[in-house]
């Protein structure tokens, strides 16, 4: 696999080796050993996933900005099996120097791309496509009672989502404040991986 730095620290792309041929193709969509030998060096840290979930969700739709409050708080792996999704983290370190910005990836079956976003980062998704089957791994428990967020329609973000005139919203998604609002419960000089 092959990992691509983003221009803010503790988010990343990859991107798996792909075997294709006549009869379709065939890649490792994970591996905790490849995992380790090339994605832990560069967060300086180890990280063991314990959950995969997946959501299946028609155009338009916009999931997030979501995160886990401490001390629950996940890093995850994140891709598109089928469709199109834009997907986006936004960083809500306190004293991060990228605080408030973010990095927007697209993803989709065809180019196979993977996401992993650290802990400290608000994470969410528009589907570009028709329908769109999403995966993603995280290494915390989901814990209904540390779930946060903000809004994702929060222009002060900058976040070009494409299709925000048509958008789908959870009703728990448009509650969520924006960023000017909020006070993140993460803080850049606190090491979320004690």
């Amino acid at each position: 696999m092959e990992v691509i730095k983003t221009p803010i620290e503790g988010l990343l792309i990859i991107e798996p080796k792909v075997f294709g041929d006549k009869r379709g193709y065939f890649f490792e969509s994970f591996s905790q050993r490849e995992f380790d030998e090339k994605v832990a060096p560069i967060l300086g840290h180890k990280v063991i996933f314990v959950q995969d979930n997946e959501s299946m969700s028609s155009y338009g739709v916009m999931r997030g900005l979501h995160f886990q409050r401490p001390p629950y708080t996940q890093s995850k792996i994140v891709r598109c099996v089928k469709g199109a999704v834009l997907d986006v983290a936004v960083d809500i370190r306190k004293g991060s120097p990228t605080y408030g910005k973010h990095v927007a990836v697209e993803l989709t079956e065809e180019n196979h791309r993977q996401f992993f976003i650290s802990k400290g980062f608000a994470h969410g998704f528009a589907v570009l496509s028709e329908t769109a089957v999403f995966q993603y791994k995280c290494d915390e428990f989901y814990h209904p009672e540390a779930d946060g967020g903000i809004s994702i329609l929060d222009d002060s973000l900058g976040i070009d989502w494409r299709i925000t005139d048509k958008a789908i919203l959870s009703e728990k998604d448009t509650k969520h404040p924006k960023l000017g609002d909020f006070d993140s419960p993460f803080d850049i000089k606190v090491n979320l991986y004690k």
